[in-house]
């Protein structure tokens, strides 16, 4: 099993920043108690292409694109990105509360068609309510999960290429039919810490994903997972999802996760985790409870940094750390059975920079890496003595610059 990297698309703002457009503090309604912040990158076709092609061009495998109201539509989005790379595959977050099953099925296998094979499917169930309901969803959190589990049920039976027949609590389909299959079925990727989340990943999902706790933690999750799944006669592959903040140095990196920390006043927080606090995902309580809304003991395991918890809902830590360092606890996951790494970072553009060009290179040394991408700069002769990396002698990058 070799390590399968991901990417992510900003899909609502990106920027230098952990504080950006998004409105954590009053439900998104107002923008009042949020820090004005400089350096907001608005989420246009035009610099997502951008954070695409480079993830293409550094070897990462897929870039997750997420849902919800303060991001742009994900399947539009990543169907239109699709036409400006060529072998980057696009896994994308949707809510299967607010949308048919049979249609569900029918636009992932147009997809598949028009992208060439291109799509992975996130499937949110969602664990806010004030969320859920702003899309007319007005089903509580345990039920959530048992109509994701009928949902992906007729998405399959739809994919058979025959007509197929439901009759559930949420969802009744006579002869629900995708004419023409994806090819090939896109991966399920399903995350979830409740009791109701686990039976659902266990009978439906490809890949289990959670978010970034300490590998003990992780540890008890997939055993979990992977003991319902036995029980039911199916094997789940596993992914997590982190941020990175990987440099030269550990000192450079850590000064860098300090910068992100300095741009948070205590009222910016303050208010972040009250609103976050109100979720009823237990995933999200489990990454408050990893700081406790404090600044203080953020490093909660080896190169494992839950700053970002403090103002971002959802996956809140990041690996941080030089790029040998960072590689060490990507491979200390993987001995635990992770497979797919989900990694974003601030500013999304260059951090992929960072990561692909330090830790990438890392990875494959240590055999963890089924391909590696090819350099633009192979085959480009030295010149006047200088490396090849530097054609006619000017840096790729300007040290600090990226």
């Amino acid at each position: 099993m070799n390590v399968r990297l991901h990417w992510f698309l900003p899909t609502g703002g990106d920027g230098r920043t952990l504080v950006d457009r998004h409105a954590y503090a009053d439900g998104g309604i107002g923008r009042e108690r949020i820090t004005p912040v400089s350096g907001v990158r608005a989420p246009d076709i035009e610099y997502l292409a951008q954070i695409a092609k480079a993830a293409e061009q550094l070897g990462f495998e897929a870039v997750l694109t997420p849902t919800g109201t303060w991001c742009e539509d994900a399947w539009l989005t990543t169907a239109a990105l699709s036409q400006h790379t060529e072998r980057l595959k696009f896994l994308v977050a949707f809510r299967p509360g607010v949308i048919s099953p049979v249609l569900a099925a029918q636009m992932a296998a147009t997809y598949q068609r028009i992208t060439r094979g291109r799509l992975l499917l996130n499937v949110v169930t969602g664990g806010d309510s004030t969320e859920q309901r702003r899309f007319g969803d007005h089903v509580d959190h345990d039920r959530r999960y048992a109509r994701t589990a009928e949902f992906l049920s007729v998405v399959r039976g739809a994919w058979s290429g025959r007509p197929f027949d439901f009759d559930g609590a949420h969802y009744q389909v006579e002869g629900g039919l995708t004419a023409l299959p994806p090819d090939p079925l896109p991966d399920i990727f399903f995350g979830g810490s409740s009791a109701a989340a686990g039976p659902v990943a266990a009978a439906h999902a490809d890949v289990y994903l959670t978010w970034g706790e300490p590998p003990a933690a992780v540890k008890e999750k997939t055993d979990w997972i992977r003991g319902l799944a036995e029980e039911q006669g199916r094997t789940v592959r596993f992914g997590i999802r982190l941020h990175t903040i990987s440099r030269d140095s550990s000192r450079e990196a850590w000064a860098t996760a300090d910068r992100l920390l300095g741009d948070l006043d205590a009222g910016t927080i303050a208010a972040a985790q009250q609103a976050l606090g109100r979720s009823e995902s237990v995933g999200q309580q489990r990454m408050l409870a990893l700081h406790g809304g404090s600044r203080d003991e953020l490093e909660i395991s080896p190169n494992l940094w839950a700053g970002v918890g403090l103002v971002r809902g959802g996956a809140g830590t990041a690996l941080v750390g030089s790029h040998a360092e960072v590689a060490d606890r990507i491979e200390e996951y993987h001995a635990l059975g992770v497979e797919h790494f989900v990694l974003s970072g601030y500013p999304h553009l260059e951090e992929a920079y960072w990561f692909g060009e330090g830790v990438t290179p890392e990875l494959a040394a240590r055999g963890l890496l089924s391909t590696v991408p090819a350099s633009p700069l192979l085959g480009v002769p030295a010149a006047h003595g200088r490396p090849a990396s530097a054609p006619g002698g000017a840096p790729l990058l300007v040290a600090g610059g990226r």
